[in-house]
């Protein structure tokens, strides 16, 4: 687990690679294997000298320090979305390829808290030749280590298969750690550096726990300890190859005292290799699974069932973390939600403004903060909340710090578009904030990130009743304004906008002057309702009704009653109530809960004796206001829903809109060790089925599985994005745009973990912080919708993505008296050319990443050999391109359908595309010359190089299920 702090780590990462480079250096059989390149990066920037950063090229030629896997840190598997996990790898991947022209092609990927089936997709696309992972459950690996079956062929995707396919190895029960027991000596062994302590070392250079050093006495015995540890690995494999790794977590800050004992070890060893039937070396992860390929064995192909959730024993199951410092969760997807719609915006300026007076390189380095930061947060000890109060304190401000920097450059530009019409408008000021808008006559900018037009709200906070909205022409636009939930001195402004593809549309806001103005929304208020003892007979039932749906909330209990879907008038009982898990935080008294861990003590309990309701009804939305008490005389309510449904006048494109039920939660402050979750129950006789994305990219199933020993906390699962529950007509899907934990405990239900808060006595828990006594208020956001399979597989895909990319608004004030509208706007009320892709097709990146390297392999190794890599400006002429089909082969008789797609008249809005080269995932491999491994299973007897993709010729593109295609796109005039 690494959760230094900064200083700590800078000063740790900073000993490691400038102690094994000079190790390295002098000896020609040493070797070491290097991830995160956030912390190598550090040290290369900040710390190397000249004379290392030779050593490292050289080291880096012969194949002796390795980079795997090579992103900006190794990523959790379970909460992570999966645009956030080829950010991080793209930005590591870059740097290695600009800087030494090198292409990490094995992944390492030893402690993330399970493993995912997006990962060896992810991998593969991304050109590498085998996958390694640890942490999966510990009875499984029992029974894959005792049948040989540690190694297989993964085909993580259903729909692409065999294409995508990745050679993994599993790491045995004894992880990717040195055993440290010697048998010999009650000290540790192989561990010859001690314990790290860091950022104040100690002065004499003796560490904690340092291992018993090799000497002539004991070399024997060291080596009779480790032949038999390998030899008991050996038995667990098919080859006669072991892997055996050596080192942990905070290991080789002293890497002398590392090599010189392992040396003495390994000759031995080689010099008896008769009496002790092995031979060892150093070894790169590369030179193993080198090894194991030349065997030319054919191995077992595994579909795309994945290893989530994960126990380490009968009562710890890691299925805490799903939910754990669901605050963190939120501004990390917030973070890379405005990194996605600055990124296309920028690109677009760039593209159209050439001669622009905002500054390129400041721009790029705006934008790099956040990618940073979003990049950083993907760490398993990062978004997965595992970390202690002041490492999450980091992530926060280097995120709040990176979307400042975004929100200041999209506000720019902006600026700078509108001041260059000359069009008379004068803008005093932009800001993006979250609060709203001040008392003046003023406009609100909405940009639509997606590559989709959108039909939706946004929401304003205002300070009058009374107001006004209009377009850039003048004309009055649909809104409602009602009073705010939260906040007692302000209201909340609907606006109903409709934007094209990557496009941005400006609206004035003013008080009411006598012409139309926004509906006023009225609001009923409900007595507080007994929930226990309530009259089951007499139910008086109270209707929310829209296009789509009608809801029925029953006015004995204040709770939902059922949801009937309008177009096949299917009802479905459906009610909502929230619980908590009562656990425990004294290890003398059982199993606990922390961070990672979730050890309910028994059933959840309900909360609240007593519902609150309130009705706020307009003629654009109607929204349900629940609160829950303990108690019918309880003061404050600790929990509350807001239920909002959306009616959309005609004229608009209204589908998704009145297709989703939105509800945002309030959760908190808890009781220590509680953990809330939210159960719907409904009548669908689902057979306690559920279903959860993967990483947001594709969907799992998941029947409940009974066990002997913490069978609630063994049914949890990681939703991203998406989780759902059928009968064999009806779905009820779930959309978040955060992680939560979810589960299926009873027929026809569905819970979603909120929000946890823990204390506990466990010493290593203590020491490092990590108790989780969160006391925040959490407001998550779930979209439901209901209907046939049919409709919701039409829908939720689309649906999954606005809820991702929301749009951004900016808002600003009019200085003086706003002149009369010229004529000249009225072609232009829509700022952008609209780009937008068919609704199978997603555009998952559109952005200038500024790398400076030769797309031609032998020209880049040849420029990095002769020293000239390009320094000084950033590239802005190559732009990066990704785009995804969103469905499975048959899973829709239409959207399931591979598309064609004509890239030039795609991005024609941006200028006219001169050159298109299709690249690997992270973009450093041209796909034409991008040949991996490919190894022999019963189903493909041959062995040899896989070539996936078509390529595209002359920028027409047929884009097949579940695709991600990766492009660099030139424009003329650069």
């Amino acid at each position: 687990y690494v959760f230094f702090l900064k200083e700590s780590m800078h000063a740790y990462a900073a000993n490691v690679y400038t102690s094994v480079v000079e190790e390295l250096m002098k000896g020609k059989q040493r070797k070491f294997i290097a991830v995160e390149q956030e912390f190598f990066r550090l040290w290369w920037d900040a710390v190397a000298t000249d004379m290392q950063k030779q050593q490292v090229h050289q080291l880096l030629q012969e194949g002796r320090l390795e980079f795997v896997i090579g992103g900006q840190v190794m990523h959790d598997e379970a909460v992570t979305l999966i645009d956030d996990q080829i950010l991080q790898l793209t930005e590591g991947h870059g740097f290695l390829y600009e800087t030494f022209g090198i292409r990490p092609q094995f992944s390492w990927h030893v402690d993330p808290f399970g493993a995912s089936a997006t990962t060896p997709t992810l991998f593969a696309l991304a050109g590498f030749n085998a996958h390694l992972i640890s942490r999966i459950d510990y009875d499984l690996k029992a029974d894959m280590q005792k049948n040989k079956k540690l190694q297989f062929v993964w085909q993580g995707s259903p729909s692409l298969s065999e294409r995508q396919e990745i050679f993994t190895h599993v790491m045995d029960q004894y992880s990717y750690c040195t055993p440290s027991q010697i048998p010999f000596s009650n000290r540790s062994g192989f561990y010859w550096n001690g314990i790290a302590a860091f950022p104040d070392p100690p002065k004499d250079g003796v560490y904690p726990n340092m291992s018993l050093p090799v000497t002539d006495t004991n070399i024997h015995l060291y080596a009779q300890t480790m032949v038999a540890n390998i030899k008991e690995r050996a038995a667990w494999f098919r080859t006669s190859d072991v892997l055996w790794p050596w080192g942990c977590d905070k290991q080789f800050f002293n890497a002398s005292v590392q090599y010189s004992n392992m040396d003495l070890l390994l000759d031995y060893i080689n010099k008896h290799s008769d009496e002790f039937g092995v031979t060892v070396q150093y070894a790169t992860l590369g030179d193993y699974f080198q090894a194991v390929y030349n065997r030319n064995l054919t191995w077992e192909i595994r579909d795309s069932q994945d290893f989530l959730p994960y126990s380490t024993e009968p009562f710890q199951a890691w299925t805490g973390f799903y939910t754990s410092r669901s605050t963190l969760k939120g501004i990390a997807r917030r973070a890379s939600s405005l990194l996605y719609a600055g990124e296309s915006f920028f690109t677009q300026y760039v593209r159209k403004h050439p001669a622009s007076s905002v500054c390129k390189c400041r721009a790029l380095r705006q934008l790099q903060s956040l990618r940073w930061a979003v990049s950083e947060v993907q760490h398993h000890d990062g978004i997965t909340g595992t970390e202690s109060p002041k490492v999450k304190d980091m992530y926060m401000n280097n995120l709040m710090y990176g979307m400042f920097n975004v929100k200041k450059l999209m506000a720019s530009i902006i600026l700078d578009m509108n001041n260059a019409k000359k069009n008379g408008e004068v803008y005093s000021s932009i800001y993006i904030n979250d609060s709203g808008i001040p008392d003046v006559d003023q406009y609100v900018v909405v940009y639509n990130p997606l590559a989709w037009n959108i039909t939706t709200f946004v929401t304003v906070s205002v300070s009058h009743l009374e107001m006004s909205v209009y377009d850039e022409l003048g004309h009055s636009v649909p809104a409602q304004v009602q009073s705010s939930a939260e906040s007692h001195s302000t209201y909340d402004l609907y606006i109903l906008v409709e934007i094209s593809g990557l496009s941005y549309r400006k609206y004035n806001v003013k008080p009411l002057n006598g012409k139309q103005s926004a509906f006023i929304a009225r609001s009923v208020k409900y007595k507080r309702k007994d929930v226990t003892g309530a009259d089951q007979q007499n139910r008086q039932l109270l209707p929310v009704v829209n296009n789509c749906y009608q809801v029925l909330f029953d006015q004995n209990t204040n709770l939902m009653h059922s949801i009937t879907e309008r177009e096949t008038n299917q009802t479905i009982q459906l009610t909502q109530e929230f619980l908590e898990y009562h656990v425990n935080g004294d290890v003398m008294k059982g199993p606990i809960s922390d961070n990672y861990l979730f050890a309910p003590n028994a059933s959840a309990v309900p909360v609240s004796k007593a519902v609150g309701l309130e009705v706020v009804s307009g003629n654009l939305m109607t929204e349900i206001r629940q609160y829950f008490y303990s108690n019918v005389t309880s003061q404050d309510y600790i929990y509350a829903v807001y239920t909002r449904m959306y009616t959309v006048p005609e004229g608009y494109d209204g589908k998704l809109l009145c297709h989703r039920i939105e509800q945002e939660y309030s959760v908190g402050p808890l009781e220590l060790n509680r953990e809330a979750v939210l159960r719907t129950s409904t009548n669908l006789n689902t057979r306690q089925l559920l279903y959860t994305d993967s990483n947001g990219y594709q969907i799992q199933k998941r029947p409940f599985k009974a066990y002997v020993n913490n069978t609630v906390a063994r049914n949890y699962y990681p939703m991203v994005q998406t989780a759902y529950i059928e009968d064999d007509t009806t779905r009820l899907m779930l959309l978040a745009e955060r992680a939560h934990g979810v589960s299926s405990q009873g027929n026809g239900q569905v819970e979603v973990m909120l929000h946890r808060r823990l204390w506990n006595n466990l010493q290593w828990d203590l020491n490092y912080n990590l108790t989780l006594n969160d006391s925040s208020v959490v407001r998550p956001v779930i979209w439901l919708i209901l209907g046939t399979k049919s409709v919701t597989n039409i829908l939720y895909r689309t649906s999954g993505l606005a809820l991702e990319h929301r749009p951004v608004a900016m808002f600003g004030a009019l200085s003086g008296d706003k002149p009369k509208v010229p004529g000249q706007l009225q072609q232009n009320s829509v700022h952008g050319s609209p780009v937008t892709v068919p609704p199978n097709l997603h555009l998952q990146t559109l952005s200038i990443p500024g790398w400076r390297y030769s797309s031609n392999h032998a020209e880049q190794v040849r420029s990095i050999r002769m020293g000239k890599q390009k320094e000084g400006d950033a590239d802005f002429s190559r732009v990066l391109l990704r785009i995804r089909h969103l469905y499975e082969v048959g899973e829709d008789p239409v959207l399931s359908q591979p598309v064609m797609i004509n890239l030039k008249s795609l991005l024609k809005g941006l200028g006219s595309v001169m050159v298109v080269e299709e690249r690997s995932l992270t973009g450093t491999w041209d796909v034409n010359t991008l040949k991996r491994w490919k190894w022999k299973t019963a189903r493909y007897p041959s062995k040899g190089f896989s070539n996936s993709t078509e390529t595209s010729e002359n920028c027409i593109v047929t884009v097949h299920p579940k695709e991600i295609r990766t492009f660099f796109v030139y424009f003329q005039g650069q």
